[in-house]
């Protein structure tokens, strides 16, 4: 596989041999008939014939030739799972051959599954444009599926298929069909079967907007491994923040996190996201940066106010702001500040996840989705409006603002003891938080699905827009685990406090992972590749 950057956004196959098992064709039976020496492709043979009777006659021998061999063709192995992957990702699919449009009709009656219909793009020899090895047959199925041609995978089992894709300017894909591969090759991937093609479109495809695939950054994250003994807590999949040893008793907590979504109070959003991730180590946070992109049409005024926000919020929370970056960039259509905190903490107060025990009470406090309720309600006022909510619903749902901080109860966990983790519900929501903090904590978590605390307004709100508030953006609730004999009190505590907080689960000895029942009954745990409320801004 070739090391430089790709992404793929469409798939053009060859036909005779790519798509269908190879065979099926013999060209040296045509080129006999048509007296085509057999160094000379058959399509130019013909096109330098000067009697057109003759040339005409040779195009008929050549259609009976190609119908023939689509009735006896057969589909190639993987080749529909392939196109049926392909598809499922969103991806057009075409074909690129030199046959005509009628045998390649009839050889994909041969398909169980595949039909004509999935073909988003088909390009022929009856097309008005140069045959393989031009690419001009390429640009014009890039053009007709609305792609950039570099942008566009070629797969073909022929030297003319990878020299079209190569003039086109596209990525190409070689298919040996378990042959030696040629001399001199030119292209991106050679692949023994279409199969093998399944990794290389996983790669190139466009991930969807939002946080990276779990499973992803997963992988990515036990590549670059921690070399520095100094480092408590690293990058991995669940962990809120980190956390760098000083000097043996002393930690250095450490936090960094983007606002994409919320451009109202965006300054607000950034300290108090931030601040939650540092809360969930047992660390108050003592320094910020921050980074501002704002796209341009910005003003002053503009700036001015997120400035005012980053500042106020900080004083309230005994932050100092004390350095950062702002431009206006077209990189950006909407502003995105990005804060990285810093605070220390005493080493025996750590909070990490993987002190998870058996038995541990999970916990969660408020309700579910506080900030994409509040998001919503202050960038869709008018499509909450459209939908049938009224404006007093709406208002109500603004201010779950005030709700984001997650500060209060994370003080109350850590003055009440017990608590072998914490972990803020940001993107993915609730389900997406609980997979995390199983994840980071290496234990399985049985939830109580009908006891996840979900306010009115959000409710109200999710079913107007059709999203489910499981997975919508969920930051100022904080998932809690402690000791069983700690719950009861920490319960109280918060309850005394003003906080709403509900026992929705325990840590069980399985490996990571979520069993979760409704009265007793086991019930599907949802999943969210992306959160619910990209589907709003998308």
């Amino acid at each position: 596989m070739a090391n430089a950057p790709y992404r793929i956004d469409a798939v053009l196959f060859d036909f005779d041999g790519t798509l269908t098992r190879p065979g099926s064709l013999d060209f040296s039976v045509i080129k006999r008939a048509i007296g085509c020496p057999d160094d000379v492709p058959v399509l130019e043979f013909m096109a330098g014939v000067g009697d057109p009777v003759q040339r005409h006659d040779m195009a008929r021998q050549l259609d009976r030739f190609e119908l023939d061999g689509a009735v006896a063709s057969r589909p190639n192995a993987g080749a529909e799972q392939l196109v049926g992957s392909i598809k499922a990702a969103g991806l057009p699919v075409g074909i690129l051959t030199r046959n005509s449009r009628a045998s390649v009709t009839r050889a994909l009656e041969n398909f169980s599954t595949l039909r004509v219909g999935d073909i988003d793009v088909m390009v022929t020899r009856e097309d008005p444009v140069k045959i393989k090895p031009s690419g001009e047959g390429v640009l014009l199925a890039a053009r007709n599926m609305g792609v950039d041609p570099a942008h566009v995978l070629v797969v073909g089992d022929f030297l003319f298929d990878m020299q079209a894709g190569g003039d086109a300017g596209a990525l190409t894909a070689y298919l040996t069909n378990g042959r030696p591969t040629p001399e001199h090759l030119d292209c991106r991937f050679v692949v023994d079967t279409l199969l093998d093609l399944e990794p290389i479109l996983v790669d190139g495809v466009s991930l969807p907007a939002g946080k990276l695939p779990n499973a992803f950054l997963g992988k990515l994250l036990d590549r670059y491994r921690i070399q520095d003994p100094s480092v408590i807590v690293g990058p991995s999949v669940g962990e809120d923040a980190a956390a760098v040893d000083i000097h043996g008793r002393e930690v250095l907590v450490l936090k960094s996190d983007p606002i994409t979504f919320a451009t109202e109070s965006i300054g607000r959003y950034a300290v108090l996201i931030n601040a939650n991730d540092m809360a969930t180590a047992g660390a108050d946070a003592r320094w910020m940066l921050a980074t501002l992109l704002l796209p341009c049409g910005f003003s002053r005024d503009q700036v001015r106010r997120i400035f005012a926000e980053l500042h106020a919020t900080c004083r309230a929370c005994g932050i100092t702001l004390c350095g950062g970056h702002t431009e206006i960039t077209d990189a950006v259509c909407r502003p995105v500040v990005t804060g990285m905190m810093a605070g220390t903490i005493a080493r025996k107060d750590l909070i990490q996840k993987r002190r998870m025990a058996p038995g541990d009470r999970v916990l969660v406090t408020k309700g579910i989705a506080v900030e994409g309720t509040a998001i919503i309600a202050a960038e869709f006022r008018e499509l909450l409006l459209e939908k049938g909510m009224t404006a007093a619903e709406i208002d109500a749902c603004s201010r779950f603002q005030s709700m984001i901080s997650v500060l209060p109860e994370a003080r109350i966990a850590w003055d009440v003891g017990g608590i072998s983790a914490l972990h803020d519900v940001t993107e993915g929501g609730i389900a997406t938080a609980v997979t995390e903090l199983s994840q980071a904590g290496g234990r399985g978590i049985r939830i109580q699905r009908d006891a996840l605390p979900v306010f009115p307004q959000t409710r109200r709100m999710a079913e107007v827009l059709g999203i489910d508030p499981l997975g919508l953006i969920g930051s100022g609730s904080l998932l809690v685990c402690c000791r069983p004999d700690r719950a009861g009190r920490l319960l109280s505590a918060m309850k005394k406090a003003a906080i709403v907080a509900t026992d929705i689960g325990v840590v069980t000895e399985a490996g990571p992972g979520i069993d979760a029942v409704e009265k007793e009954i086991p019930v599907a745990w949802p999943h969210f590749d992306v959160d619910e409320i990209t589907r709003l801004f998308g």
